[in-house]
């Protein structure tokens, strides 16, 4: 990875990590369109939400409590998590392309 690409990544993974720290406070409280949707079409969906249970319900580590921290913590595993999906996923289309050549 040559130098421009290297710091045009970290400048991006800077700013996702500025965003996941920023965004407990700067979020609405009142349901987006997409939960004010569903509880139109199905009231009781958020009652009983069947068999799959998200790690992180609500943006939220449940032993950190309902406070803006755990919200923070939640949101930066989230993008790690997702960078680093996004990394193997680069590294193993990269090794697949170069043993097609």
């Amino acid at each position: 990875m040559n130098r421009k690409n290297r710091n045009l990544l970290i400048g991006g993974v800077i700013v996702a990590l500025i965003l996941g720290v920023l965004s407990p406070f700067i979020a609405s409280t009142n349901p987006d369109g997409l939960e004010s949707s569903a509880e139109h079409l199905n009231p009781n969906a958020m009652q009983n939400p069947g068999y799959w249970h998200a790690p992180f319900e609500n943006y939220k580590i449940p032993f950190l409590g309902n406070g803006p921290l755990a919200g923070i913590v939640a949101l930066i595993i989230g993008i790690l998590i997702a960078l680093g999906l996004a990394y193997i996923l680069t590294e193993i289309l990269k090794r697949r392309g170069n043993t097609e050549n």
